[in-house]
């Protein structure tokens, strides 16, 4: 039996149409459920990313909080996962990632909202929140036990992969490709770097990713942002040949495509899977950092955790596509291959009708900055899921080691079977993680529906209202 193989028809399965339906169909079900609150409120939920309300148990602030839970998601996903679902779904994908994005916001509120609500303080003073937690205090007895159980070993065994190796071999490759530095080099510096921030745990993490996220998000932000504005003359012309195939049963792509064919059950899966696997709502892992904010109400975080997906895919995600689609690179042929460029090479020739050679330094020094930080963010997920199996402080100091030192093995080897054996986790992650959230909506609903008549109603009216006593209601 060829091994390989099967991993990769399993990891298909566990990413195919029914899981997505189910992500997408979760969103939509929470959007509704909630009267289209996580939408109505979302500059609302802007404004409390600043915002820290007087004395309140946590252990980051809200900004941490987002910024450790955007470290993780902001990775190669932005700018390989986007270039690939326009090549593979055609430019209608974007819009499809836009659609999933939008319901995600509902999604990833909910799923914040019961990681503060159902937290748990550790041995040692510390949160620990999230899905497992939610499934073990919210649903309880033996099934809630077992849900949690099986999440946290998704979500330890996935932070190896998908947040660790994986982000180092991007790393690694980037930097040898553009400033041709060693990948054995690159695996040092970041196994010593990462060994000096995650030993010092949360309060070090949220620090780092408080300064590196902003920074590299707007690096990337403005050179993207240089190549639309360049090519801003193509961008009409672009937006509709978009919105043109993203709801075509057969369309061609004209002028921002090339020779690509896609339909709309095609633009849907590509534009779905990259969006999740881009922001992750679902997936049950940005909740995990939300629990470790300083807040005083769980609705709070919810909103503040929740515009990680709007910032993640609805603007990262977005300005990777705009820049391509105004380049007129898409389809693209590789006059070595004869297949189509994609991935990494589609946004380094996007940057290049600007940049010109220079292009591969930008996407280089973007890729490592991004993937850095999800190596940050996705340890402490393991961590977190890690400490939930095995309460030994030692055992999860070793883990902080282990972890730290496993990007040097990233770094310097192939890993086609350690990606899909971490890729199927990570998806695998979702399906505890959404029944726990269908089977919880009333706590979130309740929750949200007392801070929108308590609190927000109040604060929109100038009125500052503490929130502790209702915090407080909301966690009997």
């Amino acid at each position: 039996m060829d091994f390989a193989k099967l991993l990769a028809d399993i990891n298909n399965f566990v990413w195919g149409p029914v899981m997505l339906a189910l992500l997408v169909g979760t969103g939509v079900f929470l959007t509704v459920r909630l009267h289209f609150l996580p939408w109505r409120n979302l500059f609302y939920a802007m404004k409390l990313i600043f915002t820290k309300k007087g004395e309140t148990e946590g252990d980051i602030t809200p900004f941490q909080s987002l910024m450790t839970a955007l470290s993780a998601t902001i990775g190669t996903g932005n700018i390989v996962g986007v270039a690939t679902a326009m090549v593979l779904g055609g430019p209608g994908a974007l819009v499809w990632m836009w659609i999933s994005a939008a319901f995600g916001l509902s999604t990833k509120y909910g799923e914040s909202v019961l990681a503060v609500k159902y937290r748990e303080t550790n041995s040692i003073g510390e949160m620990s929140g999230g899905p497992m937690y939610a499934m073990r205090n919210g649903i309880g007895g033996t099934v809630g036990k077992v849900m949690g159980v099986m999440f946290a070993f998704f979500a330890a065994t996935a932070s190896f992969g998908i947040g660790n190796m994986t982000q180092a071999n991007a790393m690694a490759a980037a930097l040898e490709s553009g400033f041709f530095v060693p990948t054995w080099i690159t695996g040092a510096v970041v196994m010593v770097a990462s060994l000096i921030v995650l030993t010092r745990g949360i309060r070090s993490i949220g620090a780092v990713s408080g300064v590196v996220v902003p920074a590299m998000s707007v690096f990337y932000f403005c050179m993207t942002l240089i190549v639309i504005v360049m090519n801003f003359s193509a961008i009409p012309a672009g937006l509709s040949e978009i919105f043109r195939m993203a709801f075509s049963f057969d369309a061609v792509a004209g002028g921002v495509g090339g020779s690509i064919i896609a339909t709309i059950l095609t633009s849907m899966r590509w534009g779905v899977a990259r969006g999740v696997f881009s922001n992750e709502a679902g997936l049950g892992s940005a909740p995990i950092a939300a629990a470790a904010a300083q807040t005083d109400h769980p609705a709070r975080q919810g909103y503040v955790n929740m515009t990680g997906t709007f910032f993640d895919t609805m603007i990262v995600c977005m300005l990777t596509g705009l820049a391509i689609s105004s380049s007129g690179v898409l389809g693209t042929v590789d006059p070595e291959t004869g297949k189509l460029v994609s991935g990494v090479q589609l946004t380094v020739l996007a940057l290049g009708t600007v940049f010109g050679e220079y292009a591969k330094y930008v996407v280089a020094v973007a890729l490592a900055l991004f993937s850095f930080s999800t190596i940050l963010g996705w340890e402490y997920y393991g961590e977190k899921s890690f400490e939930y199996l095995f309460k030994n402080r030692k055992a999860i100091m070793g883990y902080r080691i282990v972890y730290s030192m496993a990007t040097y093995i990233g770094a310097t080897m192939a890993l086609d079977m350690v990606w899909n054996i971490s890729d199927t986790m990570n998806g695998l992650m979702a399906i505890p993680n959404l029944i726990c959230l269908l089977w919880l909506s009333k706590d979130i609903a309740d929750v949200t529906f007392d801070y929108e008549e308590n609190v927000v109603a109040l604060e929109k009216k100038g009125v500052e209202n503490n929130c502790k006593d209702t915090f407080a209601d909301t966690n009997q």
